[in-house]
């Protein structure tokens, strides 16, 4: 077995693609539940919404590649406030039950017959990240540190990614240390506590749904210009499911708990894969235990395996605070 190679995948995961999209989103995520103690289920609509937005702004309507991003961040707003506006007077779990819900009917919005002129329906729509790629500044070669290599195009992502993780992560720094952020996370301990101070719980509760959608909605930007593409089964409630993991695996209401989490959840996913399937090619595990085709099962159950465990002995995450996951969902 190749442990040179099975290490070299694992980093490479750790700043790859898949860490950038879903630390972009748990970092939503966490503004939403870690310090709003909001159960947003539904995620992946901002990204979809995002995504799509600047693909069909681009690729339809041959538009500004600038235009597209400006609608998809426009549409995550706008989504916020829809999902908001009828549920945040409520008890909380009827905003997870509304958010679960609508980011499936956006998913099978974007994939109708009826609507693919101009969503290319269930294949999704391409052509449309050249002005993305056109300001890359780097020449053509292969970019990286130590064993990791990246060619210009991936580079240029990797590079755009990494800025917007770094300028998130400040954002919610700073806006978590202002009176504003203080307010949201005693809307999370005690709402009736702080509604009897004056304040107006479904407003603060409102801008935090549109903040954490936004910064998840700049996770669906980066999935449309990494993988050149957008179809609507990238934006399943998967997506969603697998910001949560990393959110309680970094540690909710920690700053950076939502990069860390991605990068180690990541990086566990390639080495499991790579491992299984050197074992494998190298005769250590017989077709009688495990087929190749199981491979990619079963390193989802022993990853899960090893969350189930972290859970039971640390249930905070590996950087949270107990106290961090106490919500009020009256």
């Amino acid at each position: 077995m190749d442990f040179g190679l099975i290490l070299t995948n694992a980093l490479t995961a750790m700043v790859g693609l898949d860490t950038v999209v879903f630390a972009l989103a748990a970092i939503g995520l966490n503004v939403h539940f870690g310090y709003t103690g909001l159960l947003n289920f539904g995620q992946a609509a901002f990204l979809a919404v995002a995504g799509y937005g600047l693909a069909i702004c681009v690729a339809t309507f041959e538009l500004p590649t600038l235009v597209g991003v400006v609608v998809g961040l426009l549409g995550a707003v706008v989504l916020a406030l829809l999902l908001g506006a009828p549920t945040l007077r409520l008890r909380s779990d009827y905003l997870a039950i509304v958010t679960i819900a609508a980011a499936e009917i956006v998913r099978l919005l974007f994939r109708s017959v009826s609507l693919s002129e101009y969503t290319g329906g269930s294949d999704g729509l391409g052509r449309f990240s050249d002005g993305f790629y056109s300001i890359n500044p780097l020449g053509p070669g292969e970019y990286g540190l130590g064993p990791l290599d990246f060619d210009e195009r991936q580079t240029w992502v990797l590079s755009v990614g990494w800025t917007l993780i770094g300028l998130s992560c400040l954002l919610v720094y700073l806006l978590m240390r202002s009176p504003w952020g203080r307010v949201l996370k005693a809307i999370r301990e005690d709402e009736d506590a702080v509604r009897s101070l004056g304040k107006n719980v479904f407003s603060y509760k409102l801008q935090s749904l549109v903040l954490g959608g936004v910064l998840g909605c700049l996770a669906g930007f980066m999935t449309a210009w990494g993988r050149t593409v957008v179809q609507p089964d990238n934006f399943s409630t998967d997506t969603t499911f697998y910001a949560y993991t990393i959110v309680i695996l970094g540690g909710a209401a920690r700053v950076f708990g939502p990069v860390v989490g991605a990068a180690i959840f990541w990086a566990l996913l390639s080495l499991t894969d790579n491992v299984l399937t050197q074992a494998k090619s190298a005769g250590y595990i017989s077709d009688s235990i495990l087929t190749t085709f199981q491979i990619g099962q079963v390193r989802i159950m022993l990853v899960g395996l090893g969350l189930m465990v972290l859970m039971i002995y640390r249930p905070q995450g590996l950087f949270g605070d107990r106290r961090e996951l106490a919500l009020d969902a009256r």
